[in-house]
């Protein structure tokens, strides 16, 4: 919660109170149902919580925006987006049951009220959004050919509507079909050596 509180202190005492209970609900269901990476639930805050609210160092997102958070697992980036953006609307979809519980258990515990979640394929879902997130959850083709209809073509924030993807590593390769995506390194946004390979990607609609 230190390391947190150094990159985001502008943190009301209500998200103060979300964020640190959320290491116990977390700790808690991943004894039950491995949400989260064994060896990764003690560095839960850089490599979860500071991992998703990357997105909130390169956008604010305006009021009403919906966001879909594709493949969500466990509720990341989604759920600390959620917190962070209490007036925007977070669906988190996942087609594996058991971690969408985990994430309806999650965000009733956090009265998250901005946070709809779909045990569904993304393919399955009707509704459209103003951005799509996602963490390393396939190749940008992949995702594009998925899900890139449903991205609404009307913009409200100070960016175009579009991909907000969390990967890593040399994305030369994957993205050489995407001219306009941007690559942002998290080492720009934070010091802890796990940012080292981490990069945000945005592909503007």
């Amino acid at each position: 919660m230190e390391t947190l509180l150094s990159y985001f202190p502008s943190l009301n005492s209500k998200q103060v109170q979300q964020f640190d209970q959320m290491y116990a609900l977390y700790s808690s269901w991943n004894a039950q149902i491995n949400v989260i990476s064994r060896k990764d639930i003690a560095a839960f805050y850089s490599r979860h919580v500071l991992h998703a609210l990357s997105i909130a160092k390169f956008i604010q997102f305006e009021p009403d925006t919906h966001v879909f958070d594709v493949g969500t697992g466990g509720g990341f980036p989604g759920i600390p987006l959620a917190v962070f953006f209490p007036e925007v609307h977070f669906h988190l979809i996942d087609s594996i049951g058991k971690k969408i519980k985990v994430v309806n258990s999650v965000a009733t515990d956090l009265e998250l009220y901005n946070v709809k979640t779909y045990n569904q394929r993304m393919e399955e879902v009707s509704q459209q959004a103003d951005f799509i997130c996602c963490r390393a959850v396939a190749p940008m083709e992949t995702l594009v050919h998925w899900v890139g209809k449903k991205i609404n073509k009307t913009s409200k924030n100070k960016i175009k509507n579009g991909w907000l993807c969390l990967k890593g590593g040399d994305l030369d390769q994957e993205l050489k079909s995407f001219p306009t995506a941007q690559e942002t390194p998290l080492s720009n946004y934070y010091s802890d050596p796990f940012f080292a390979t981490k990069k945000l990607v945005y592909i503007p609609q």
